[in-house]
């Protein structure tokens, strides 16, 4: 699992990233304690799937159905 789309370009076989996870690090690094910040809902996210390396290691992608009432 990679955590830039590229990589998935390249040949990885999936990505995901959600935005906003640097925000908590940079948060975290800068002396805040984890327990201290704010649970957030993630603004956008990106998820990918090499289907050709997929299919070299014989995984089975189902296709997504669309979310209910969208």
């Amino acid at each position: 699992m990679y955590p830039l789309t590229v990589y998935v370009a390249d040949g990885g076989l999936i990505s995901y990233r959600r935005r906003r996870a640097a925000y908590s690090v940079d948060k975290i690094l800068k002396g805040a304690k984890p327990s201290e910040l704010s649970v957030e809902q993630p603004m956008a996210a990106e998820f990918a799937i090499n289907l050709k390396a997929a299919k070299e290691i014989s995984l089975t992608i189902l296709p997504q159905s669309a979310p209910a009432g969208g």
